[in-house]
């Protein structure tokens, strides 16, 4: 069968991306649109490409050495990709498929103009829209100049912003092809891009317009300011009309100029009312053929539309899926667990089983549908309350919401009078032995799924894990476990609200709750530097882990003086805590215990920044300060006006968050020691089914990966579809409010009362510092010095160990009574958290000083 290289573009549908590319499948199938105009043309197909290529050895070789490059070797990129692309340029068309593309243009006017564009076949894609990566040329004129610039958009595949476009989304340079989309040139009144979701706001009901004069190509270009129209159900309900002072035109011989627009057209609208309402809902047309938001690249001559291109919005957050078509409002759980990163379908799966409250997946993130809650005034109450106090972005985005009116239905209160069902929770002593008596239940319960799970596999795993859930939730949800983990937040509060309004002393509790025993997670630091006080005195085990790399070091160490003790200390840190990691919630991330490399940079900065017997000193340090710091509380409490009075509740209270505060840390803990067992007889599972490619599974959900263990076979097509899903996910940020029309709320502090240019946050921990900040995303890179302030996304009881490194944290998600924060008070570090794009605006080495009682960070160098 001879292969086809031109081929029709009404010849052409969405499924046929790898012959004529993302950008001409598009363009055929729009053609298919009742009501949509597209300019006629044709595609050099990738069969084209692919016959020229091949015939040039020099290219695949250097196709491959491109491949095999670090993405973040710029010069190596920018070089391989422009020899390649010159080489590309150069290469001769075999003269059927020179004859072939001007015997098409023959076929539709040699003397009109063309646009000549590019149309990879990783482009214009679900989860990637390469937008604007290749090139496109307009005003083409004449048979010799469209096959010059067919060449020159298969060149374009090879710029330096594709290439990296391509290394960012895991696509191997070599699986890519080029076709070229050849179309009758439109030379319009005005064009520009309509979007059928709103771009900034996600909202999936808003259409967003951007208008020009002349050719569109100046406003993707950023040459001028587009008017700006959003419609929503068929009426214009924001417009912003700009000065557009220059048009791009087409020149008679070819190609396009910039002309200066007529002083008296500058701010006249591009579009008429009735022009943006037209093309908003031919854009809900496009939308719903391909089933999903789109960016659409469109022309108006006199008062026709002609559509030059569309193709899915990447970048919008998807919506739970709920299919009753009702409002919702939607809290991200990533935010309150300080775990934002997406989670594979297995990590999604279990933690719902886990958790308690119902929760929807999108974008590979959980949210809680907190709707029911805000229709009730008691509701609504105690989650703007609870907001306020561990997130206020969270609490200003819901108010957002609240303030349009009817988004949230209102809702009666449950019942009427009376008692709660139930009755009002029974009052918990201050009593030491609460705490204590629950964690000794909570081992037993680990160690008695310990010992059970081990004699469970196939099918009967699964069956066994479903019910040691239900074992696991009766102990999270036990009235005394709960009112345990509230008394020790409630007392904080109370000495918060209470000895600023009668001391006029800001987050006192910071000081007060400094080294409170029990606290397992402030623990976990601490022993760190016990295992860096093993390791201290032998320098050969310091060499030994200074080159450990990535791999199981731990065998290694036997063999060097003083590895024994260093092995047996590392070994007995993980057995305590080796189930933790960064993202812990997500089942599927790797353990410290399966690799404790992960730890050996933390270790090695404790061997070098301190001294023997650290830990102890600085848990005594803190211990005093707090016994000092309730004792001046008191003091000054006893000289106010019924100071004995409010002394004697202060002391109370004092006592109450000592006892209470740490054991907060303990039940999360409890979940992670659970969740270990559970991964280690899973991947015993999946080793039995997917030999060599066990990590597979963490593609199907618990339920999949069920059936997959009983029919002894795993969909591949299902994983590879999932896998490339996820890779999609990691691009999109998640809010902390999305609504169910796709709307992601973000929320602001609205405060004034921070110096001009400060970063504004949430106080955490008290007190004033200044460094050089560390910029950190991934725990396993991270290195201190004494001084350093450590800046991040966020921060879960994995990051704890390098706490007891850092002068100071910042980090963009977090609250009051998150992980970080509460380690922070103990560890006496002063803490802003909730900084929005604090690693963007802060660069790593920048001096900065943080107000950790104020709530914002200054940027000083």
């Amino acid at each position: 069968m001879i292969e086809q290289y031109v081929v029709s573009l009404d010849e052409v549908d969405q499924k046929q991306i790898a012959v004529a590319g993302g950008k001409g499948a598009h363009l055929g199938e729009l053609s298919r649109i009742d009501g949509v105009s597209v300019p006629a043309g044709f595609c050099v197909t990738t069969g084209a490409f692919r016959r020229v290529v091949a015939e040039a050895r020099s290219i695949t070789e250097r196709l491959d050495e491109l491949s095999r490059l670090h993405p973040d070797d710029r010069e190596a990129i920018r070089s391989h990709s422009a020899a390649i692309r010159r080489a590309v340029e150069k290469l001769a068309l075999p003269a059927d498929l020179a004859a072939a593309i001007t015997g098409a243009v023959a076929g539709l006017g040699e003397q009109a103009a063309w646009a000549v564009r590019s149309s990879a076949t990783a482009e214009d894609l679900p989860t990637a829209s390469f937008a604007g990566q290749q090139d496109t040329y307009l005003n083409v004129v004449g048979p010799a100049a469209i096959l010059e610039h067919v060449s020159r958009c298969w060149a374009s595949l090879f710029t330096e912003r594709a290439v990296t476009y391509r290394h960012r989304n895991g696509i191997d340079h070599r699986t890519v092809d080029m076709a070229v989309v050849v179309q009758l040139m439109v030379f319009p009144d005005a064009a520009g891009i309509l979007f059928t979701a709103d771009p900034v706001t996600g909202n999936r009901k808003v259409t967003s317009v951007d208008a020009g004069f002349g050719l569109g190509e100046a406003l993707v270009s950023g040459v001028v300011n587009p008017d700006v129209f959003k419609v929503r159900d068929g009426e214009i309900v924001t417009r912003r009309i700009a000065t557009k002072q220059v048009a791009l035109r087409a020149l008679p011989g070819g190609g396009t100029r910039e002309q200066a627009v007529e002083p008296e057209r500058q701010e006249q609208p591009a579009l008429t009312d009735a022009q943006v309402v037209r093309l908003a809902r031919l854009g809900r047309r496009i939308e719903a053929h391909f089933g999903s938001p789109q960016d659409i690249e469109w022309c108006l001559t006199g008062d026709d539309f002609r559509i030059v291109q569309s193709r899915p919005i990447t970048t919008l957050f998807p919506v739970p899926v709920t299919g009753d078509g009702e409002n919702h409002v939607y809290l991200s759980v990533g935010h309150q667990q300080m775990m934002t990163d997406p989670m594979k379908p297995l990590g999604l799966s279990m933690w719902r089983m886990m958790a308690l409250p119902p929760m929807h997946e999108a974008g590979g993130r959980l949210f809680v549908d907190v709707t029911r809650g805000l229709g009730t005034p008691a509701g609504r109450a105690g989650l703007l309350e609870m907001a306020g106090r561990t997130d206020p972005l969270t609490r200003d985005a819901l108010e957002t919401v609240l303030d349009r009116g009817d988004f949230v239905p209102s809702l009666p209160d449950p019942g009427t009078g009376g008692a709660p069902a139930g009755g009002a929770p029974a009052p918990i002593d201050t009593d030491p032995a609460i705490v204590t008596g629950l964690i000794e239940r909570s081992r037993a319960s680990v160690d008695a799924a310990r010992r059970d799970i081990s004699s469970k596999s196939g099918t009967a795993l699964f069956d066994f894990l479903l019910e040691d859930i239900k074992e696991h939730k009766r102990l999270l949800t036990d009235p005394l476990t709960m009112r345990a983990i509230m008394a020790g937040m409630d007392a904080t509060w109370w000495l918060n609200d209470h000895l600023e309004q009668w001391l006029g002393e800001k987050n006192a509790a910071d000081t007060l709750t400094l080294s409170a025993p029990g606290n397992v997670t402030s623990e976990m630091g601490l022993e760190l530097l016990d295992v860096a006080d093993v390791i201290r005195p032998y320098p050969e085990v310091v060499a030994f882990l200074q080159g450990a790399g990535d791999g199981d070091f731990l065998d290694g160490l036997p063999a060097i003086e003083g590895g024994r003790e260093a092995r047996e200390a590392i070994a007995a840190y993980l057995d305590r805590y080796g189930m933790r990691c960064v993202g812990e919630i997500d089942i599927t991330r790797p353990r410290w215990s399966e690799r404790p490399a992960t730890l050996v940079p933390v270790i090695l900065d404790n061997v070098r920044n301190f001294e023997a017997g650290a830990a102890a000193r600085r848990f005594e340090q803190g211990r005093q300060e707090a016994e000092k710091k309730a004792e001046e509380v008191l003091v000054r409490l006893r000289a106010l006006p019924d100071g004995e009075h409010k002394a004697g509740e202060a002391r109370r209270m004092i006592d109450r968050v000592r006892t209470f505060a740490g054991y907060r840390e303990y039940p999360k803990y409890a979940i992670v020691s659970r969740y270990f067992l559970y991964k280690q007889a899973l991947m015993r599972e999946a080793e039995r089914l997917l030999p060599g490619q066990e990590e597979d599974v963490f593609f199907l959900t618990f339920e999949e990966f069920r059936e997959a263990v009983g029919a002894n076979r795993v969909d591949e097509q299902l994983v590879r579809r999932r896998k490339e899903e996820f890779r999609s996910y990691r691009a999109l940020t998640p809010p902390r409010v999305l609504t169910s029309e796709g709307e992601a709320v973000t929320g602001s502090y609205r405060r004034d009362d921070v110096p001009d240019g400060a970063l504004i946050g949430l106080p955490v921990s008290a007190g004033t510092v200044e460094g050089r900040a560390r910029v950190v995303l991934d725990l396993a890179q991270a290195s201190f010095e004494p001084g350093d302030i450590l800046v991040t996304t966020f921060t879960d009881p994995s990051w704890t160990p390098l706490f007891v490194a850092v002068a100071g944290l910042v980090t963009e998600v977090g609250g009051p009574m998150t992980h970080g924060a509460v380690i922070a008070r103990e560890y006496g570090l002063p803490a802003v958290v909730g900084v929005q794009e604090a690693t963007r605006l802060i660069r790593d080495g920048q001096r900065i000083r943080i107000h950790g009682t104020g709530g914002y960070v200054e940027v000083l160098s």
